[in-house]
């Protein structure tokens, strides 16, 4: 290894060689997590103790027997939409290509015949994904690629008004918008509508108020339809394409680990979603495997400290690559092209935990590295993972969540 001394500056400058297992992809690109210089508490923050890991509620078991509720082929297109942010809008070529095949799998098998005329087509709907061609409606292109919000359907079509709502929720204390379109039945895949009327609801106003689009004087503009290519027999996942050549997916009960990531990228309920993940393995007794590969933090139930190195240093920020002879990395972006890197090994202590050692750390410029005197050793114990997600109690008691890149 090439090594460069600069006596003026007490420094020696050494030169790393150039991993391509490490994403140059912004850890915080996606995903609100903290690469500041300070880190202030997380309100969201609970202590776990063994028993609030291990009694199952009802509610509980209810969430850990929701993945049986999937078919194996849905469950493909489950595990396509892991890790997708803006609903497709930053989905990477790969992803999209996951999800397009495992969506052309369902439409083949086609579900619950007619649709349409099913009661389980009834109801609310969380859309989950969504391609974004360019003559995606003003509704869909401002508000449909926003994590922060959720985008809801409802679909009543078996009343005396039968009827489409789209429904962005802001946030509890923000309130909604609903646009509404009367609906009726083509056949046993379309639904005709029109839109009519639509509003803001917001908890900080005692009327609702109106969404400024004059449907009526928009004609065959307002009009559309939507065909129900694919519904499941348990009436939790739907595929739909629409008049202007979109497509759909959608859920009635979300899936635990959609349900976890989508409390991260809106700040609310992500210690509750934790639990309830966690409760999808309690009667579980094997082993939790470290999975090896690159690992981004998207969540963290942060101490107060002044220090970002000390945050990099103890996983508290960017991603982590495991390798599978016990070797471990943290890897940071700073700025500027500059990262913090810092090596270390693992080693397994349980069926569950960890000892972990860092050391080695430096500062990287392109393959050039400047050398730091700290290290860090803490315990590591895993309270869920799979190939996608990753849970672990870490330094000073952290909670973690990684999502695997």
């Amino acid at each position: 290894m090439a090594t460069t001394e600069i006596a003026a500056l007490g420094f020696r400058l050494y030169q790393f060689p150039v991993s391509s297992s490490i994403s140059n992809r912004n850890p915080c690109n996606a995903f609100p997590c903290n690469s500041v210089i300070s880190i202030r508490k997380n309100p969201n923050f609970r202590t776990y103790s063994s028993s609030s890991l291990t009694n199952e509620t009802e509610e509980q078991g209810k969430f850990r027997a929701l993945n049986r509720r999937f078919t194996e082929d849905e469950n493909r297109l489950v595990e396509a939409l892991i890790g997708i942010q803006g609903r497709g809008r930053a989905a990477s070529p790969q992803q999209l290509k996951e999800v397009e095949l495992a969506v052309q799998v369902l439409e083949d098998l086609k579900g619950v015949p007619d649709p349409t005329s099913s009661s389980l087509i009834e109801g609310q709907w969380r859309l989950m994904f969504t391609t974004r061609p360019g003559s995606a409606s003003p509704i869909q292109r401002t508000f449909v690629g926003v994590d922060f919000f959720n985008v809801i359907q409802e679909v009543y079509l078996q009343t005396n008004d039968p009827r489409v709502s789209n429904i962005v929720k802001f946030s509890d204390a923000v309130g909604e918008l609903k646009v509404e379109a009367v609906a009726s039945v083509r056949d046993g895949k379309r639904i005709l509508f029109q839109f009519d009327r639509a509003a803001f609801s917001l908890k900080f106003l005692p009327f609702k108020v109106p969404y400024p689009v004059p449907f009526r004087l928009l004609g065959d503009e307002a009009k559309g339809w939507l065909d129900t290519t694919y519904l499941s027999n348990s009436g939790n996942l739907r595929i739909s394409r629409g008049n202007k050549g979109t497509t759909f997916v959608l859920q009635k009960e979300i899936e635990p680990r959609q349900e976890l990531l989508s409390a991260i990228s809106t700040g609310s309920g992500v210690t509750e979603a934790i639990d309830k993940l966690i409760s999808t393995i309690q009667d579980e007794d094997g082993e939790l495997p470290l999975l090896e590969g690159e690992w981004k933090m998207i969540w963290s139930s942060q101490v107060e400290t002044d220090s970002w190195l000390e945050n990099a240093a103890n996983g508290l920020m960017g991603t982590q690559v495991i390798k599978k002879d016990g070797q471990v990395r943290f890897l940071v972006d700073i700025v500027l092209g500059l990262k913090f890197s810092m090596t270390g090994t693992f080693q397994k202590t349980g069926s569950k935990t960890y000892d972990v050692n860092m050391d080695d750390p430096a500062i990287i410029a392109g393959s050039f590295g400047l050398p730091i005197n700290m290290g860090s050793r803490f315990s590591l114990e895993l309270l869920y993972a799979d190939d996608k997600i990753r849970i672990t109690r870490g330094y000073n008691k952290i909670m973690f969540v990684h999502l695997r890149v």
